[in-house]
């Protein structure tokens, strides 16, 4: 990936393995303190207070606190990519197994935080929904590169254009639920939800098309 000309100041980065585990004790802080009250209440001090470190410790790795939700926005998306990459990698080797995994992965994935996660894509200033979109383009991507050995089995007349439909069909049903005000919520109700998204998503897929010829 490049460097946009908009991207947001890096915050310093740690060298040594106990100013990293320092930084991960206060965006773990940072990201408690928003998922229950918000990022408004959110404060340097909070945070200090919260991850046990003084405030100038935070303020020694972040100019202010937008660098700091710059921060967590990297970790939370980091974290989702890896989690999606870990999840396809073990997926059942089909078609089926791919969008299964995919579409279990997306929604406990967003599930996590489901009231922080959108606010901080529609965060201003920081630019987080430009990071937020890298993030959906490397999940679209893993998703592409998993499904890649099984695409014969894809009867519509444009394959990759047909993959491409739903993996946005189930990410954006995914995305829906983390903002809706009755989301699935509990393991079994999430499972639920994912299986259908995950048998929609295939049964497109494996219909031919109604305005064109299918694939044999």
């Amino acid at each position: 990936m490049t460097d946009a000309p908009d991207r947001p100041a890096p915050y310093r980065e740690p060298q040594q393995a106990r100013s990293a585990a320092t930084l991960a004790r206060v965006l773990q802080a940072a990201e408690e303190i928003a998922a229950s009250a918000g990022l408004d209440e959110m404060t340097i001090a909070g945070v200090a207070e919260r991850a046990r470190v003084s405030v100038g410790t935070i303020y020694r790795r972040f100019e202010d606190k937008e660098q700091l939700i710059n921060a967590l926005t990297e970790r939370m998306l980091d974290r989702r990519e890896e989690y999606v990459a870990e999840q396809l990698s073990k997926a059942e080797p089909s078609l089926s197994g791919i969008m299964d995994a995919y579409a279990h992965a997306l929604l406990q994935s967003f599930a996590d935080s489901s009231n922080l996660f959108p606010e901080l894509l529609r965060m201003r200033g920081a630019k987080p929904s430009d990071r937020g979109a890298r993030t959906i383009t490397e999940i679209h991507r893993l998703l592409l590169e998993a499904a890649a050995p099984y695409a014969d089995e894809i009867r519509r007349s444009d394959p990759q254009g047909a993959l491409d439909t739903a993996a946005r069909a189930v990410l954006g049903a995914c995305f829906h639920n983390s903002v809706r005000p009755d989301p699935a919520s509990g393991e079994a109700a999430q499972r639920r939800y994912a299986d259908e998204l995950s048998d929609m998503a295939i049964a497109y897929l494996l219909t031919p098309d109604r305005r064109g010829p299918a694939r044999t």
